[in-house]
């Protein structure tokens, strides 16, 4: 489990981490992030996104780290 010290921070651009870490796109669909293909994702950060669509910041990047730290 996510301990805090992951690899992926709210900072990192949609996009670089679908591109570095694709086993994470159920996670962004399952909070709410539809629009992983759009333009948006190219410049916006996770925490950019989440404000946009109303999610809980911290609980997204504690279910991304998740995923990755199981590979």
């Amino acid at each position: 489990m996510y301990n805090g010290e992951g690899m992926i921070s709210k900072y990192m651009l949609i996009e670089e981490v679908v591109s570095k870490y694709p086993e994470t796109t159920p996670v962004f669909e399952q909070f709410g992030f539809g629009c992983l293909g759009c333009r948006a994702a190219l410049f916006e950060s996770i925490e950019q996104g989440a404000k946009v669509h109303g999610i809980d910041v911290e609980a997204l990047i504690i279910s991304l780290n998740n995923v990755i730290t199981k590979r």
